[in-house]
Protein backbone atom coordinates (compact mmCIF):
# COMPACT_ATOMS: atom_id res chain seq x y z
CA UNK A 1 0.00 0.00 0.00
CA UNK A 2 1.18 3.17 -0.73
CA UNK A 3 0.22 6.07 2.06
CA UNK A 4 0.97 10.17 1.47
CA UNK A 5 1.12 12.39 4.50
CA UNK A 6 0.22 15.48 3.65
CA UNK A 7 0.98 18.96 4.81
CA UNK A 8 -2.49 20.93 3.72
CA UNK A 9 -1.24 24.47 5.09
CA UNK A 10 -4.17 26.69 5.89
CA UNK A 11 -6.94 23.71 5.02
CA UNK A 12 -8.00 25.68 1.72
CA UNK A 13 -7.27 24.01 -1.06
CA UNK A 14 -5.57 26.96 -2.35
CA UNK A 15 -2.81 26.20 0.17
CA UNK A 16 -1.87 22.61 -1.28
CA UNK A 17 1.38 22.23 -3.06
CA UNK A 18 1.16 21.02 -6.60
CA UNK A 19 2.66 17.55 -5.43
CA UNK A 20 0.14 17.55 -2.16
CA UNK A 21 -2.74 18.09 -4.69
CA UNK A 22 -1.43 15.25 -7.03
CA UNK A 23 -0.96 12.72 -4.46
CA UNK A 24 -4.57 13.66 -3.35
CA UNK A 25 -6.13 12.99 -6.84
CA UNK A 26 -4.34 9.54 -7.10
CA UNK A 27 -5.71 8.62 -3.97
CA UNK A 28 -8.13 5.89 -3.21
CA UNK A 29 -8.75 6.45 0.38
CA UNK A 30 -8.19 9.99 2.10
CA UNK A 31 -7.97 10.15 6.00
CA UNK A 32 -7.91 13.54 8.28
CA UNK A 33 -9.47 16.47 10.48
CA UNK A 34 -13.25 16.54 9.53
CA UNK A 35 -12.51 20.32 8.75
CA UNK A 36 -9.97 19.30 6.67
CA UNK A 37 -11.60 16.74 4.41
CA UNK A 38 -14.83 19.31 4.19
CA UNK A 39 -12.04 21.53 2.12
CA UNK A 40 -10.64 19.17 -0.36
CA UNK A 41 -10.52 20.16 -4.20
CA UNK A 42 -12.53 18.64 -6.52
CA UNK A 43 -11.65 15.40 -8.52
CA UNK A 44 -10.38 13.43 -5.04
CA UNK A 45 -12.25 10.64 -4.10
CA UNK A 46 -15.34 10.29 -1.91
CA UNK A 47 -13.53 7.50 0.12
CA UNK A 48 -13.06 9.79 2.88
CA UNK A 49 -12.81 9.08 6.83
CA UNK A 50 -12.48 11.25 9.54
CA UNK A 51 -9.47 10.24 11.27
CA UNK A 52 -6.46 11.74 13.16
CA UNK A 53 -5.36 10.00 15.93
CA UNK A 54 -2.94 7.07 15.28
CA UNK A 55 -4.78 4.17 16.51
CA UNK A 56 -7.64 5.07 14.48
CA UNK A 57 -6.19 6.03 11.25
CA UNK A 58 -3.98 2.40 11.33
CA UNK A 59 -7.10 0.16 11.77
CA UNK A 60 -9.28 2.14 9.04
CA UNK A 61 -5.65 1.75 6.81
CA UNK A 62 -5.58 -1.71 7.46
CA UNK A 63 -9.34 -2.73 6.84
CA UNK A 64 -9.73 -0.55 3.70
CA UNK A 65 -7.64 -2.81 1.35
CA UNK A 66 -6.99 0.36 -0.65
CA UNK A 67 -4.09 0.43 -2.91
CA UNK A 68 -3.34 4.28 -2.15
CA UNK A 69 -4.34 6.14 1.30
CA UNK A 70 -3.48 9.85 1.42
CA UNK A 71 -3.45 11.73 5.49
CA UNK A 72 -4.16 14.90 5.68
CA UNK A 73 -2.37 17.23 8.07
CA UNK A 74 -2.95 20.98 8.99
CA UNK A 75 -0.07 23.27 8.28
CA UNK A 76 3.16 21.26 7.56
CA UNK A 77 4.02 17.85 8.22
CA UNK A 78 7.14 18.88 10.00
CA UNK A 79 6.17 21.86 12.55
CA UNK A 80 4.84 20.45 15.64
CA UNK A 81 2.77 17.98 13.29
CA UNK A 82 1.12 14.73 14.31
CA UNK A 83 2.86 13.39 11.28
CA UNK A 84 5.78 12.23 13.15
CA UNK A 85 4.41 10.05 15.16
CA UNK A 86 2.84 8.37 12.74
CA UNK A 87 5.35 7.66 10.21
CA UNK A 88 7.77 6.07 13.43
CA UNK A 89 4.28 3.60 13.67
CA UNK A 90 4.33 3.24 9.85
CA UNK A 91 7.73 2.14 9.52
CA UNK A 92 7.82 -0.21 12.26
CA UNK A 93 4.77 -2.00 10.94
CA UNK A 94 6.90 -2.51 7.50
CA UNK A 95 5.39 0.91 5.69
CA UNK A 96 7.45 3.39 3.80
CA UNK A 97 5.24 6.59 4.21
CA UNK A 98 5.98 9.29 1.83
CA UNK A 99 6.16 13.17 3.66
CA UNK A 100 5.16 16.10 1.71
CA UNK A 101 5.27 19.41 3.40
CA UNK A 102 2.70 22.22 3.31
CA UNK A 103 2.53 25.97 4.14
CA UNK A 104 3.19 26.16 7.52
CA UNK A 105 1.86 29.03 10.11
CA UNK A 106 4.99 30.40 10.47
CA UNK A 107 5.59 31.08 7.01
CA UNK A 108 1.88 32.62 6.87
CA UNK A 109 2.08 34.92 9.11
CA UNK A 110 5.49 35.79 8.10
CA UNK A 111 4.00 36.79 4.60
CA UNK A 112 1.30 38.52 6.16
CA UNK A 113 3.60 41.27 7.90
CA UNK A 114 5.76 41.17 5.34
CA UNK A 115 8.62 40.60 6.99
CA UNK A 116 11.45 37.21 7.14
CA UNK A 117 11.14 34.60 10.04
CA UNK A 118 14.89 32.96 10.44
CA UNK A 119 15.43 34.73 13.29
CA UNK A 120 11.96 33.81 15.24
CA UNK A 121 12.21 31.33 17.96
CA UNK A 122 9.34 28.55 17.67
CA UNK A 123 7.07 26.97 20.25
CA UNK A 124 4.50 25.27 20.59
CA UNK A 125 1.89 26.07 23.55
CA UNK A 126 -0.51 23.77 21.32
CA UNK A 127 -1.77 21.11 24.44
CA UNK A 128 1.57 21.33 25.84
CA UNK A 129 3.29 22.96 28.81
CA UNK A 130 4.56 26.36 28.15
CA UNK A 131 5.69 29.07 30.38
CA UNK A 132 5.60 32.05 27.92
CA UNK A 133 8.23 34.41 30.32
CA UNK A 134 10.56 32.22 29.96
CA UNK A 135 10.30 31.22 26.25
CA UNK A 136 10.81 35.27 25.50
CA UNK A 137 13.42 35.10 27.81
CA UNK A 138 16.17 34.91 24.76
CA UNK A 139 16.19 38.55 23.05
CA UNK A 140 14.15 36.98 20.20
CA UNK A 141 11.31 37.58 18.46
CA UNK A 142 8.80 34.36 19.68
CA UNK A 143 5.98 32.57 17.37
CA UNK A 144 3.82 30.59 19.52
CA UNK A 145 2.05 27.87 18.46
CA UNK A 146 -1.49 27.96 20.00
CA UNK A 147 -4.60 25.61 20.50
CA UNK A 148 -6.35 24.04 23.73
CA UNK A 149 -6.30 25.76 26.63
CA UNK A 150 -3.70 28.29 25.19
CA UNK A 151 -5.06 31.31 22.92
CA UNK A 152 -2.89 34.24 22.17
CA UNK A 153 -4.91 36.10 25.07
CA UNK A 154 -3.60 33.59 27.96
CA UNK A 155 -0.28 33.82 26.69
CA UNK A 156 -0.67 37.39 26.65
CA UNK A 157 -2.08 38.07 29.97
CA UNK A 158 0.64 35.81 31.70
CA UNK A 159 3.37 37.85 29.33
CA UNK A 160 1.83 40.98 30.93
CA UNK A 161 1.49 40.03 34.91
CA UNK A 162 4.92 39.25 34.39
CA UNK A 163 6.03 43.00 33.24
CA UNK A 164 6.11 42.39 29.42
CA UNK A 165 2.75 44.18 29.26
CA UNK A 166 3.98 46.91 26.56
CA UNK A 167 6.15 44.72 24.32
CA UNK A 168 4.75 44.84 20.98
CA UNK A 169 3.26 41.70 19.43
CA UNK A 170 0.64 40.49 16.23
CA UNK A 171 -1.77 37.98 16.25
CA UNK A 172 -2.75 36.38 12.61
CA UNK A 173 -5.79 34.60 12.71
CA UNK A 174 -7.75 32.44 10.26
CA UNK A 175 -4.23 32.61 8.39
CA UNK A 176 -4.62 31.46 4.41
CA UNK A 177 -8.21 31.69 4.28
CA UNK A 178 -10.88 34.38 3.07
CA UNK A 179 -11.52 35.03 6.30
CA UNK A 180 -7.87 36.15 7.61
CA UNK A 181 -6.83 39.01 10.05
CA UNK A 182 -3.95 39.96 11.75
CA UNK A 183 -4.32 42.42 14.99
CA UNK A 184 -1.35 44.26 16.06
CA UNK A 185 -0.76 46.50 19.50
CA UNK A 186 0.95 45.64 22.82
CA UNK A 187 0.88 42.66 25.08
CA UNK A 188 -1.50 44.42 27.19
CA UNK A 189 -3.70 45.64 24.51
CA UNK A 190 -4.10 41.91 22.89
CA UNK A 191 -4.02 39.95 26.47
CA UNK A 192 -8.33 41.97 26.79
CA UNK A 193 -9.05 40.62 23.35
CA UNK A 194 -10.71 37.81 22.14
CA UNK A 195 -9.56 35.28 19.05
CA UNK A 196 -10.71 32.86 17.05
CA UNK A 197 -9.39 29.30 18.09
CA UNK A 198 -6.98 28.63 14.74
CA UNK A 199 -4.55 31.68 15.81
CA UNK A 200 -0.95 31.94 16.32
CA UNK A 201 1.08 34.84 18.36
CA UNK A 202 4.26 36.32 17.55
CA UNK A 203 6.16 38.79 20.49
CA UNK A 204 8.60 41.05 19.52
CA UNK A 205 12.22 40.57 21.08
CA UNK A 206 12.20 41.92 24.80
CA UNK A 207 15.17 43.71 26.40
CA UNK A 208 16.65 40.64 28.21
CA UNK A 209 19.41 41.51 30.61
CA UNK A 210 22.78 41.44 30.29
CA UNK A 211 24.73 38.29 31.03
CA UNK A 212 27.98 37.62 33.21
CA UNK A 213 29.69 35.12 34.85
CA UNK A 214 28.12 34.31 38.17
CA UNK A 215 28.92 36.26 41.24
CA UNK A 216 27.78 39.85 40.39
CA UNK A 217 29.32 42.48 43.26
CA UNK A 218 27.15 42.93 46.29
CA UNK A 219 26.68 46.54 45.84
CA UNK A 220 24.63 45.60 42.34
CA UNK A 221 21.65 44.44 44.88
CA UNK A 222 18.94 46.45 46.73
CA UNK A 223 19.63 44.96 50.20
CA UNK A 224 18.72 47.01 53.33
CA UNK A 225 19.44 45.80 56.54
CA UNK A 226 18.77 41.97 55.29
CA UNK A 227 21.64 39.38 55.33
CA UNK A 228 22.71 38.81 51.47
CA UNK A 229 25.29 36.26 50.43
CA UNK A 230 28.22 37.42 49.64
CA UNK A 231 29.28 37.32 45.72
CA UNK A 232 32.27 34.89 45.84
CA UNK A 233 29.66 32.35 47.44
CA UNK A 234 27.07 33.13 45.38
CA UNK A 235 29.49 32.12 42.52
CA UNK A 236 29.90 28.91 44.28
CA UNK A 237 26.36 28.35 45.21
CA UNK A 238 26.12 27.89 41.23
CA UNK A 239 29.04 26.16 40.06
CA UNK A 240 27.96 23.48 43.01
CA UNK A 241 24.06 23.41 41.60
CA UNK A 242 25.55 23.47 37.67
CA UNK A 243 22.94 25.25 36.04
CA UNK A 244 21.69 25.01 33.23
CA UNK A 245 19.70 27.58 30.68
CA UNK A 246 16.24 25.83 30.66
CA UNK A 247 16.10 24.33 34.26
CA UNK A 248 13.48 24.92 37.33
CA UNK A 249 15.55 26.29 40.12
CA UNK A 250 14.26 26.77 43.84
CA UNK A 251 15.97 29.07 45.82
CA UNK A 252 14.70 28.50 49.86
CA UNK A 253 15.23 32.01 52.38
CA UNK A 254 15.80 33.87 49.02
CA UNK A 255 16.81 37.36 51.89
CA UNK A 256 17.42 39.59 49.41
CA UNK A 257 17.11 37.62 46.16
CA UNK A 258 20.62 38.00 45.74
CA UNK A 259 20.82 33.99 45.23
CA UNK A 260 17.92 33.73 42.99
CA UNK A 261 18.59 36.65 40.85
CA UNK A 262 21.82 34.69 39.49
CA UNK A 263 20.18 31.80 39.42
CA UNK A 264 17.32 33.28 36.82
CA UNK A 265 20.41 35.56 34.90
CA UNK A 266 21.58 32.24 34.32
CA UNK A 267 18.82 29.83 33.42
CA UNK A 268 17.53 32.58 31.19
CA UNK A 269 14.89 29.90 29.25
CA UNK A 270 14.32 28.41 32.79
CA UNK A 271 12.48 29.41 35.97
CA UNK A 272 13.37 30.14 39.86
CA UNK A 273 10.47 29.69 42.23
CA UNK A 274 11.64 31.79 45.64
CA UNK A 275 10.41 31.76 49.09
CA UNK A 276 11.02 33.98 51.76
CA UNK A 277 8.94 34.48 54.93
CA UNK A 278 10.39 38.11 55.85
CA UNK A 279 8.22 41.17 54.12
CA UNK A 280 11.30 43.58 54.15
CA UNK A 281 13.18 41.03 52.42
CA UNK A 282 10.32 40.47 49.88
CA UNK A 283 10.12 44.03 49.02
CA UNK A 284 14.12 43.63 48.36
CA UNK A 285 13.91 40.64 45.99
CA UNK A 286 10.42 42.33 44.17
CA UNK A 287 13.19 45.50 43.62
CA UNK A 288 15.98 43.31 42.61
CA UNK A 289 13.69 41.51 40.31
CA UNK A 290 12.67 44.55 38.21
CA UNK A 291 15.94 45.93 38.69
CA UNK A 292 17.80 43.01 36.72
CA UNK A 293 15.01 42.27 34.87
CA UNK A 294 14.90 38.79 35.61
CA UNK A 295 10.75 37.76 35.01
CA UNK A 296 11.47 34.51 34.96
CA UNK A 297 12.11 34.62 38.86
CA UNK A 298 8.64 33.82 41.31
CA UNK A 299 8.56 35.13 44.29
CA UNK A 300 5.90 33.39 46.71
CA UNK A 301 5.65 35.10 50.46
CA UNK A 302 5.79 32.35 53.38
CA UNK A 303 7.68 30.07 55.37
CA UNK A 304 9.06 26.73 54.01
CA UNK A 305 8.18 23.94 53.94
CA UNK A 306 4.66 24.85 54.07
CA UNK A 307 4.95 27.69 50.95
CA UNK A 308 6.51 24.97 48.82
CA UNK A 309 3.28 22.82 47.98
CA UNK A 310 2.63 22.85 44.80
CA UNK A 311 5.78 24.17 43.55
CA UNK A 312 6.75 22.65 39.90
CA UNK A 313 9.45 19.98 40.19
CA UNK A 314 13.04 21.41 40.66
CA UNK A 315 16.04 20.40 39.17
CA UNK A 316 18.54 21.75 41.44
CA UNK A 317 17.57 23.53 45.14
CA UNK A 318 19.51 26.14 47.15
CA UNK A 319 18.67 26.55 50.80
CA UNK A 320 19.38 29.26 52.33
CA UNK A 321 17.73 29.90 55.40
CA UNK A 322 15.33 27.27 56.58
CA UNK A 323 14.15 29.11 60.19
CA UNK A 324 14.66 26.21 62.13
CA UNK A 325 12.94 23.46 59.54
CA UNK A 326 15.87 22.64 57.52
CA UNK A 327 15.54 18.46 57.74
CA UNK A 328 11.79 19.46 56.85
CA UNK A 329 13.06 21.68 53.67
CA UNK A 330 15.25 18.82 52.47
CA UNK A 331 12.33 16.42 52.52
CA UNK A 332 9.90 18.10 51.12
CA UNK A 333 12.85 18.99 47.70
CA UNK A 334 13.89 15.22 47.78
CA UNK A 335 9.91 14.48 47.81
CA UNK A 336 9.66 16.58 44.68
CA UNK A 337 12.97 15.25 43.08
CA UNK A 338 14.55 12.46 44.58
CA UNK A 339 17.47 13.39 41.82
CA UNK A 340 17.18 17.23 42.51
CA UNK A 341 20.81 19.02 43.35
CA UNK A 342 21.22 20.12 46.25
CA UNK A 343 23.40 22.93 48.39
CA UNK A 344 22.47 23.95 51.44
CA UNK A 345 24.43 26.93 52.89
CA UNK A 346 25.33 27.54 56.50
CA UNK A 347 27.36 29.17 58.99
CA UNK A 348 26.57 28.03 62.19
CA UNK A 349 28.52 24.79 63.59
CA UNK A 350 24.94 23.75 64.16
CA UNK A 351 23.49 24.24 61.23
CA UNK A 352 26.32 22.65 59.60
CA UNK A 353 25.64 19.31 61.43
CA UNK A 354 22.03 19.17 60.94
CA UNK A 355 22.07 19.91 56.99
CA UNK A 356 24.83 17.15 56.88
CA UNK A 357 22.36 14.79 58.92
CA UNK A 358 19.60 15.63 56.90
CA UNK A 359 21.57 14.25 53.92
CA UNK A 360 22.59 11.43 55.11
CA UNK A 361 19.50 10.61 56.15
CA UNK A 362 18.24 9.91 52.72
CA UNK A 363 21.18 7.72 52.16
CA UNK A 364 23.03 10.82 50.37
CA UNK A 365 26.84 11.50 50.51
CA UNK A 366 27.68 15.16 51.89
CA UNK A 367 30.57 17.36 50.05
CA UNK A 368 31.17 20.02 52.66
CA UNK A 369 33.04 23.36 51.59
CA UNK A 370 34.37 26.00 53.35
CA UNK A 371 34.63 29.09 52.48
CA UNK A 372 36.54 32.53 54.26
CA UNK A 373 36.73 35.51 51.96
CA UNK A 374 38.58 38.16 52.90
CA UNK A 375 38.52 41.90 51.55
CA UNK A 376 41.14 44.52 51.27
CA UNK A 377 40.24 47.84 52.84
CA UNK A 378 42.60 51.13 53.18
CA UNK A 379 44.04 52.09 56.01
CA UNK A 380 45.87 55.51 55.45
CA UNK A 381 48.56 54.34 53.20
CA UNK A 382 47.74 50.21 53.97
CA UNK A 383 45.21 48.39 52.66
CA UNK A 384 44.23 45.25 55.71
CA UNK A 385 42.29 42.18 54.91
CA UNK A 386 38.49 42.17 56.43
CA UNK A 387 37.48 38.29 57.33
CA UNK A 388 34.24 37.54 57.19
CA UNK A 389 32.40 35.10 58.88
CA UNK A 390 33.15 31.20 57.31
CA UNK A 391 30.62 29.87 55.28
CA UNK A 392 29.72 26.26 54.81
CA UNK A 393 28.27 25.08 51.81
CA UNK A 394 26.90 21.77 52.24
CA UNK A 395 26.25 19.73 48.73
CA UNK A 396 24.99 16.32 47.80
CA UNK A 397 27.63 14.33 46.17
Amino acid sequence: MKITLIGMGSGCPESLTVQGYAALREADLILGARRLLSALPAGCTENRAAAYLPDEILELLHASGCENAALLYSGDTGFYSGASALVERLQAQGYQPVVLPGLSSVQMLSAALGRPWQDWKLVSAHGRACDPVAECMEGKPTFFLTGGSESPATLCAQLAAEGFGKLAAAVGENLGTPEQKVYTGTVGQLAASHFESLSVLLVEAAQVPFRRTQGLPDEAFARGKVPMTKQEVRAAVLAKLGVQPGELLWDVGAGTGSVSVEMALAAPAGRVCAVECDAEACDLIRQNRAKFAVQNLHLTEGLAPAALAGWPTPDAVFIGGSKGSLRAVVDAALAANPDARLCISAIALETLQEAVAALTAHGLTAQVTQIAVSRSRAAGSLHLLMANNPVFLIARE
